[in-house]
């Protein structure tokens, strides 16, 4: 809005960098991580991604599903992903989510009005979107066709990247499935980098560089965390681009304001499910790892502490653990 598609790149570049140049640094260092202190270090970085998700659940409960019908649509999108898991499922939730605020969430307050002027303009976004489909449903093609580790490596992040809706924080089962399930990345490194994410400035996607550091077999190290970067934000950078010139009229209508409505009820549902699975389960052994869960959440969310405060706590109650078992 301010200065045209170099301002767009300008700020994505500065808003980007620093979390992500760090990130990658502690991809590099917690490979070095040895010994009570480096696993209980680790360990205690994954109960913060517990303690920042499930503040994450509580916020968007409250302010995304105040009625029962969308805690409703929340609660049945959580079943669909509990029960399988999938990146189909997941795109089954939301599009569950969608027709249910159709039908259900036609009820609420009215948008604002007002004219926004976007310096794009409709032919701009025509193309954009147009790339954005062709990318999402062409990329799977030639990831079958060729044997390049490359070419899978940016169609995962492009696809995680392309199906968020409601906040950095849902693209975490989408990136398990994409990395995980495959064997690319063990869960203790994927946790354990998701919950030093929360320690670093700027947006959450830029984990996809930590995950494009560490991903087995290559590539990996800069040039994987510079596909991951691309890849994850590339989706959004593109319907953001498709949508601005008809957003204007999209949002007035009431049958897009309950579709809404309905995806992001059904996207508290997804954060519920991963909260439990693989948060929960993968992480939470002990009643002292629920202990240091519990602390992070409630200074969160009652004390309204620094999610960096939280990250340094919870470390050192994990490294603290460690040495009492050892």
């Amino acid at each position: 809005m301010r200065a045209g598609y170099r301002g767009g790149l300008a700020a994505w570049t500065g808003f980007t960098l620093p979390s992500a140049a760090a990130l990658v640094l502690f991809a590099y260092g917690a490979g070095e991580l040895g010994g009570p202190a480096g696993i209980g270090l680790l360990h205690g970085l994954k109960l913060v991604a517990v303690a920042i998700v499930a503040q994450a659940v509580w916020g968007m409960t409250r302010t995304l599903c105040p009625d029962p019908e969308r805690a409703s649509i929340a609660v049945a999108a959580a079943l669909i992903i509990l029960f399988s898991g999938s990146s189909i499922s997941q795109i089954a939730a939301i599009l569950m989510g969608a027709i249910a605020g159709l039908w259900l969430c036609r009820a609420g307050p009215p948008t604002t009005t007002g004219h926004v002027t976007v310096p794009v303009s409709r032919t701009v976004g025509l193309a954009a979107l147009a790339a954005f489909f062709l990318l999402l449903a062409g990329l799977p093609v030639p990831r079958g066709l060729v044997n390049a580790q490359g070419v899978a490596l940016f169609e995962a992040f492009y696809r995680s990247g392309a199906l968020v809706f409601g906040g950095g924080h849902v693209v975490l089962p989408l990136l398990r499935e994409a990395f995980v399930t495959p064997g690319w990345v063990s869960d203790d490194a994927f946790l354990a980098g998701y919950g030093a994410a929360q320690a670093v400035p700027g947006p959450l996607f830029t984990f996809a560089a930590y995950l494009g550091a560490v991903v087995s077999p290559s590539p990996h190290g800069l040039s994987g965390a510079t596909l991951g970067l691309i890849g994850i934000f590339l989706p959004g950078v593109l319907i953001l681009m498709g949508t601005l010139p008809f957003w204007e009229t999209f949002r007035k209508r009431a049958g897009a304001q309950a579709v809404m409505r309905g995806v992001n009820a059904a996207v508290v549902g997804l954060l519920g499910a991963g909260l439990y699975n693989p948060l929960w389960t993968s992480s939470v052994k002990t009643p002292g790892d629920f202990g240091i869960a519990l602390v992070g959440f409630v200074l969160l969310t009652v004390w309204r502490a620094p999610p960096l405060v939280v990250v340094i706590i919870s470390a050192l109650g994990g490294i603290a653990l460690a040495q009492a078992v050892s």
